[in-house]
């Protein structure tokens, strides 16, 4: 169900769907980072995900991320390098943030 989610905001396994909250997503963090995307930043790993169509089996659910993932091992790698907190708009909240984003389009 997610992953259909994910696909319906524009990550898809064929790449960004021009024209989606992807691609404007997209345009807003490149336009943050002086023209490029980061590799590990919230849009690469939602269309990682929208791609392999893998955000449920990464650890990213309705309830929240669960533990002994993919996505909780992001989690705790984040907050380490932020101080101990998952820094809001940062990859792993954007991502779990989207992970149910069907329910505003």
């Amino acid at each position: 169900m997610a992953d259909k989610n994910v696909h319906k905001a524009g990550f898809t396994p064929g790449g960004i769907k021009g024209g989606s909250t992807g691609s404007e997503m997209m345009s807003k963090e490149a336009r943050s980072h002086g023209g490029g995307v980061p590799s590990g930043g919230p849009t690469s790993a939602l269309q990682e995900m929208g791609a392999k169509s893998s955000t449920h089996s990464s650890g990213f659910t309705l309830s929240g991320i669960s533990s002994g993932t993919k996505a909780s091992g992001m989690m705790s790698q984040e907050a380490k390098s932020h101080g101990g907190e998952t820094p809001k708009g940062g990859t792993t909240s954007t991502v779990q943030s989207h992970y149910d984003i069907g329910r505003r389009l």
